[in-house]
């Protein structure tokens, strides 16, 4: 008879099915991983908020950092464009620096807001360098220079709270930021192409018998008359001219002069230097033959002329009116009587220096009517009276000027006028007999006044040799009345000008 099962004795782990249960060992309850998990994602949610908050306050000081640097770049230019070397441009750069400043915000709790101006935050100087002498600008001569430190603000400008930076240091709990920045002349616009002063005064009074009143003469030169500046020496009967280094500051000593690597800055009428004062410029001559055989060309580009190869329409555009004043082409001169003469007043040896007959105190034996050259064609003569100052602006209205009828008493055995005129000089027309527009590619782009040449006066006379010495008395304005050759470069003479206030390039300065 079969024996009764005894399922008593049944392993625990089997089940009715014959298959081995699960040990209750092999198979941990889920809620224990769920647990583990949580442990582990604290810390990173901790580490991540904290990178955020991190990254909140790294990028809060990145853009008030940002907003100061702008501030002082932008501020800086603004003042430097006003600075002119007097006491005015002083005032007219704390003016701009302030009006500038108040225009600008900065970003705080996602909100713009300005900056409060202080004028201690802007100082000035001679030159660019940040361990210089920077001043109040109280005494203002040579102070082409202008530097804004946001350290003299409101510290509420610099100033950023932080988030969690200052957990990890207590004195971090706010942060403070400044800048600065330094702005100033890059260059000036004088063509680096030097006479001699024909006298080292500044101004003189010249009597013209019957004339009504005394004429003004600005370092030897009269205005109204042509001269050409390659035929000039106030100290002897040979011609002398210079190029100047234009990339050599004044008081700077430089071993060389490489003169030809001159021709773009001739193209442009302008020098890589704040200033021409406050020393020494680097001079050398030019050939005692063909001096200009170089850079007519250049010089001619204000002309609309642009077969040099070193300088195109763009960096150095055509004036607005082209017009050759010469007896030599048709109607170059329309209101001189007579119409035939020289092309410059005539040079005269007759002093033991190389002049004109115009700066003679009297018309010399053999002056005829075309001896003067055309005249008045950009300037008319200025009556000394009305002479402010050497270093001061000539007034926005000029000097009080001769009229037409005194040329019979201004330039004895000389010309007559007829249609000179009557509100302007023949340079200034828009059209007729003394206008000519440069070509149609170029005439947008035409400049006026771009005939006019910022030359330096020097001192004579200059030491011998190349790359030598030389003072600038002042800077005059000569007109170039007609295109320049090899040998010649004649311009009227057309008053001087102080140099604080010719225009320049502003940049910033490292």
């Amino acid at each position: 008879m079969p024996s009764k099962r005894n399922t008593s004795l049944r392993s625990p782990g089997w089940h009715g099915s014959g298959m081995p249960s699960k040990s209750p060992r092999m198979c941990p309850p889920r809620y224990r991983q769920g647990g583990a998990f949580a442990i582990m994602a604290m810390p990173l949610l901790l580490l991540m908020i904290g990178i955020c908050a991190l990254a909140l306050d790294l990028g809060q000081i990145y853009n008030r950092k940002v907003d100061l640097n702008g501030f002082a770049k932008n501020i800086a230019l603004a003042a430097a464009h006003e600075l002119n070397g007097t006491s005015a441009g002083i005032a007219a750069a704390r003016a701009k620096a302030k009006e500038t400043a108040e225009s600008l915000k900065y970003q705080h709790f996602n909100r713009g807001t300005s900056f409060a101006w202080n004028d201690a935050a802007l100082t000035f100087s001679t030159d660019s360098s940040r361990t210089g002498t920077w001043v109040d600008g109280s005494s203002p001569s040579g102070l082409y220079f202008a530097k804004v430190d946001t350290s003299a603000l409101d510290p509420a400008a610099g100033q950023v709270n932080t988030f969690l930076i200052w957990i990890l240091s207590s004195s971090q709990r706010t942060v403070q930021l400044s800048d600065s920045a330094i702005a100033g002349r890059k260059q000036i616009s004088v063509t680096p192409i030097g006479v001699c002063a024909m006298d080292s005064t500044p101004a003189v009074a010249r009597t013209n018998t019957g004339a009504p009143a005394t004429e003004l003469v600005e370092y030897g030169f009269r205005r109204g008359i042509s001269y050409d500046l390659m035929q000039l020496n106030p100290n002897g009967t040979s011609p002398v001219r210079y190029l100047i280094n234009p990339v050599i500051a004044p008081g700077v000593s430089s071993s060389t002069f490489d003169t030809s690597l001159i021709g773009p800055f001739i193209c442009t009428g302008a020098m890589w230097v704040p200033r021409l004062s406050g020393g020494a410029v680097r001079v050398s001559p030019l050939p005692s033959t063909s001096p200009l055989a170089d850079l007519s060309a250049q010089l001619n580009t204000r002309f609309d002329d642009f077969s040099s190869l070193q300088c195109g329409p763009y960096g150095a555009p055509p004036d607005y009116n082209i017009k050759a004043y010469a007896y030599g082409t048709t109607g170059g001169a329309p209101w001189m009587v007579p119409t035939t003469g020289s092309a410059a007043a005539m040079s005269t040896t007759s002093r033991d220096k190389l002049e004109t007959i115009a700066d003679l105190p009297s018309a010399p034996a053999g002056t005829t009517a075309g001896s003067y050259g055309p005249l008045w064609t950009f300037a008319k003569a200025a009556k000394y009276p009305s002479y402010v100052s050497l270093g001061s602006p000539e007034p926005a209205t000029g000097y009080s000027t001769f009229s037409t009828s005194d040329w019979t008493n201004l330039y004895k055995l000389g010309p007559t006028v007829s249609g000179y005129p009557s509100s302007s000089t023949p340079y200034a027309a828009t059209g007729g007999a003394n206008y000519r527009a440069p070509s149609a590619a170029n005439r947008n782009i035409s400049t006026s006044q771009r005939r006019v040449l910022n030359i330096p006066l020097l001192s004579c006379p200059v030491p011998a040799g190349s790359n030598v010495p030389a003072t600038v008395l002042g800077i005059g304005k000569f007109f170039m009345t007609v295109p320049a050759t090899a040998n010649s470069l004649i311009a009227e003479f057309a008053g001087t000008l102080a140099e604080q206030s010719i225009s320049s390039q502003v940049e910033i300065y490292p």
